[in-house]
């Protein structure tokens, strides 16, 4: 099972499909996430899709999600 690191080039990933938010907006300021077939997960930047791409652990992504559902990040939206 092939194994991709941080800052590896999006591109380079195949056999995932990308998925954005149903709450991106139209101007293109979105990250997909992909899953990978050994349970991490992949972000990219929409605008840049060939560019790189972060890769989380599925506990970083829960703990990410979690904290923002519990509004952890709030003091950061301005």
């Amino acid at each position: 099972m092939q194994q991709f690191e941080n800052g590896v080039q999006a591109s380079s990933i195949s056999g995932v499909r990308w998925v954005k938010s149903g709450r991106s907006n139209s101007s293109g300021n979105c990250v997909e996430v992909a899953a990978l077939p050994d349970g991490s997960v992949a972000v990219r930047n929409s605008r840049h899709p060939d560019g790189p791409a972060l890769v989380y652990t599925r506990a970083e992504i829960t703990a990410f999600v979690e904290g923002a559902r519990d509004g952890d990040f709030d003091a950061y939206t301005g």
